[in-house]
């Protein structure tokens, strides 16, 4: 997420709402976030995202830097604190951040891991000892399997985390993933959905938009949420929809944000939630996404 963007998101926040309003937001830290179910769990439909935390942006290699020296083991623990004290009990992370969730646990806080990973098997064992609920094969491998003709590798790896007795989920940023494992009927508890086909090539954006100048560095189309949002809306499966704000590329207004939370909500099922990595450098973001959630996350899918 951009640092430039998140300034002028506080900073057109602040004017726009004041002290009084923040005051009248702080007083709504521990109320209760609409809530979906995943398997036997009771989940806030906003879950904490982990890039962030592990400085993938998605934006820069400097901010990238930036967030791996900002976000150490304290600073993470911190912010993970701060999302269970405004709602948000379910943290999206991985097998290497053990350590770190049986660290909250220990304090008390029932916050619920979710991991994406994929092949390892002592990952997934190690997700099992940590306490993790689920593991979602890994959308980067996923889509690669797809395209390449080999996604039926990606049901083998799903099989052996039911076999660890764990919750089952694969990620995608494709609807065309979503779409064939529906049909072949694959032993499945959610979907995690981004929202961005974010990794096209440059030949099948050229297919896609014409023989047009393309940018350099990721490409999101504003004609993507519709396309992920219709597959979320077929599936009678879970969906966690992730990177609503486009990595950021939303956040430049306060409007734009909250637009982004109001149509993901009022697209998706009510069953389903969102990820969004937290940011909380310049501003309380657990506290600002916990409230965008109370405000759009009972709208009906």
């Amino acid at each position: 997420m951009s640092l430039e963007s998140r300034r002028g998101f506080l900073g057109k926040s602040a004017i726009l709402s004041g002290v009084a309003a923040l005051s009248a937001a702080r007083a709504n830290d521990t109320a209760a976030l609409p809530q979906m179910r995943l398997g036997k769990y009771s989940l806030s439909r906003l879950i904490a995202g982990n890039n962030m935390f592990g400085g993938g942006s998605h934006s820069s290699v400097f901010l990238n830097r930036h967030l791996k020296q900002y976000y150490t083991t304290d600073r993470i623990l911190q912010t993970v604190r701060r999302c269970y004290e405004v709602g948000i009990n379910c943290w999206q992370s991985g097998a290497g951040n053990g350590p770190m969730y049986l660290r909250l646990a220990d304090e008390g806080l029932k916050v619920y891991p979710l991991a994406i990973e994929s092949g390892d098997q002592s990952r997934i064992q190690s997700c099992v000892k940590s306490g993790f609920i689920g593991i979602a094969h890994h959308g980067e491998v996923s889509d690669r399997l797809f395209k390449d003709g080999k996604v039926d590798q990606v049901n083998d790896f799903l099989k052996r985390v039911r076999d660890s007795g764990l919750l089952v989920g694969v990620s995608t940023h494709m609807p065309a993933v979503v779409d064939t494992v529906e049909s072949k009927g694959w032993d499945v508890d959610y979907y995690m959905t981004c929202v961005y086909e974010r990794h096209r090539n440059a030949e099948q954006l050229k297919s896609l938009l014409g023989y047009v100048p393309l940018p350099v560095g990721e490409v999101y189309l504003q004609e993507d949420p519709p396309r992920m949002f219709k597959m979320i809306r077929q599936t009678k499966r879970p969906c966690l929809a992730f990177k609503i704000l486009a990595a950021g590329r939303v956040c430049d207004k306060l409007e734009t944000v909250e637009a982004a939370f109001r149509d993901t909500f009022a697209n998706i099922k009510p069953i389903d939630g969102v990820i969004v990595g937290m940011y909380d450098e310049f501003s309380d973001q657990p506290l600002e996404n916990a409230n965008l959630v109370r405000k759009y996350g009972t709208v009906a899918g």
